[in-house]
């Protein structure tokens, strides 16, 4: 496997203020007309802390960590749940996000509990964690059960105090999806919904970490077995090609080409590492290889999506959208990132 390169962060520094994140751009400009949004700030903070642990001297990239965990502290409502749009007047736009915000909010906390550079960053990031559980059971929603699956594994890694509940908790979202699976699979389709949409290879790499961490096979097998029905849809001539959000891919209907989106990839990057480390199966790392390329000219229009730290927001019938929000370039750094920790002579388990 050949060495890659550490992402630049220049972007994702100039997308940043004291508050969070911005949410759109124009171009590689940050358009604050957008605000701040719950989902990419988590995702970031799982960024932020990778990049910390690279650059440990760099206190600008650390201080990424608080600026997402202050974001996420004043998110967090009453019940455990978060607000999910943050106006540029720092003023809250809804009275509680969605499901999947929670989810991400909980995926984001535990990576952070386990991988912030502080101990009191860590801290604080299990105190969030720890009260978002009470939210859990209102998510009824696949993506947003698996994100939060995600952010449960890792906080197990960080050997919590309240270990034993975050077991039961783990087990009981791993359940679920697992059951969405056995519902759903038949002749043709391996996958646990009647039609695909998006950010898909999280859910098979929800259940493989949870099956990792609780020593649970159904959940293994369940994974890998959607992951290998993924992988052969969106697998095209060793070329990356996606479900796109311009119609998605429903049970015996076609593949949606296009409306790409840049999270799709870094998904499957991510999910294939877990796979290879899970069944030693060489050709994940190939897969997670084609998947990265697409970001650098691997699709379907041979075009680079990704340079100067940011990446352009999709990929549509007639080209590219240039503009390089938060969600796009977060998906190109956790990419990078993955395929530079991985392509070390050690090629450390994905986290």
């Amino acid at each position: 496997m050949i060495a890659h390169r550490w992402p630049e962060l220049e972007h994702l520094l100039a997308m940043t203020d004291d508050v969070g994140l911005f949410q759109h751009a124009t171009l590689d400009v940050p358009n604050r007309a957008y605000g701040y949004c719950t989902d990419d700030v988590a995702r970031a903070l799982i960024v932020a802390c990778d990049a910390a642990e690279y650059a440990p001297n760099d206190a600008a990239l650390a201080g990424l960590v608080r600026v997402y965990l202050a974001f996420l502290h004043d998110a967090q409502l009453p019940g455990g749940g978060f607000h999910g749009f943050m106006g540029y007047d720092r003023r809250w736009q809804d009275r509680a996000g969605t499901g999947d915000q929670v989810g991400r909010a909980l995926w984001g906390l535990g990576y952070a509990e386990a991988h912030a550079p502080r101990a009191t960053w860590r801290a604080l990031a299990h105190r969030l964690r720890v009260h978002a559980l009470e939210a859990l059971p209102a998510l009824a929603h696949l993506r947003s059960r698996a994100y939060a699956t995600l952010g449960l594994a890792h906080a197990l890694a960080a050997g919590p105090e309240d270990e034993a509940l975050v077991r039961a908790q783990l087990d009981a979202l791993a359940a679920t999806i697992a059951d969405d699976f056995e519902r759903h699979r038949g002749e043709g389709w391996t996958w646990c919904e009647d039609v695909m949409t998006y950010d898909n290879a999280r859910i098979p790499e929800a259940l493989l970490r949870a099956g990792t961490a609780l020593g649970n096979a159904r959940y293994r097998e369940a994974g890998l077995a959607m992951l290998r029905f993924y992988a052969e849809a969106v697998i095209v001539a060793d070329s990356f090609e996606p479900v796109g959000n311009d119609g998605w891919y429903p049970r015996g209907g076609p593949k949606a080409r296009f409306g790409q989106q840049p999270l799709e990839a870094c998904a499957l990057v991510e999910a294939a590492f877990v796979a290879f480390d899970v069944s030693g199966e060489r050709r994940w790392r190939d897969v997670a290889t084609i998947a990265h390329e697409w970001f650098l000219g691997g699709n379907v229009h041979g075009l680079v999506l990704a340079g100067e730290g940011g990446c352009a927001d999709g990929l549509d019938a007639g080209g590219i959208n240039p503009n390089r929000g938060a969600e796009s370039t977060l998906s190109w750094l956790a990419s990078a990132m993955t395929m530079s920790k991985r392509s070390s002579p050690a090629l450390r388990a994905v986290r």
